[in-house]
């Protein structure tokens, strides 16, 4: 039962089995879900940091228990590194601008952080290639997904002060 629970979680229900590009559609589900609940659903950031941090800290369990017995130490279907990596800007954002925001503003910043997101995680610039290449256990296949969402988080930062200085 544990088994199949953790299939379903680390491959996001069964979109890391879809044939193309599991982990941009996870991404792009991933996206759209957060603004649901961030702006429909309307969440506060304190309930949704509830919700991320578990899911984050069991995903290295649930991870590792499925690749414990794969050859393939980074496996295509595992796309919950990608939820992680694409929430944790996403929640940046929202932390960064309160409730000071209209929906077409909030859904462009949605669409740089996904672009930008599956930039990263595909590019893997540095450090992110040596958790890609270093770690081949759960911590490697999540870390880099963390550190991309971080690159992302870096990129929005001087965009916006390279626009507040000259535009």
């Amino acid at each position: 039962m544990i088994k199949n629970f953790n299939f379903l979680f680390v491959t996001c229900f069964g979109i890391g089995t879809f044939r193309y590009a599991p982990g941009t559609i996870t991404s792009l589900i991933t996206t759209v879900f957060l603004f649901s609940l961030f702006h429909i659903l309307d969440l506060s950031n304190q309930l949704m940091i509830i919700i991320i941090i578990p899911i984050l800290l069991y995903s290295f369990y649930a991870v590792d228990d499925y690749i414990k017995y794969n050859k393939n130490k980074d496996p295509k279907e595992v796309v919950i590194d990608e939820f992680i990596g694409q929430a944790i800007p996403i929640y940046a954002y929202e932390i960064a601008h309160g409730n000071v925001k209209n929906d077409y503003e909030t859904a462009l910043f949605y669409l740089y952080i996904f672009i930008l997101f599956r930039f990263f995680d595909i590019k893997k610039p540095f450090p992110v290639n040596i958790f890609d290449k270093k770690f081949k256990n759960s911590f490697g296949v999540i870390f880099d997904d963390i550190l991309a969402g971080f690159y992302v988080i870096l990129t929005l930062i001087i965009f916006m002060l390279l626009k507040s200085k000259f535009f």
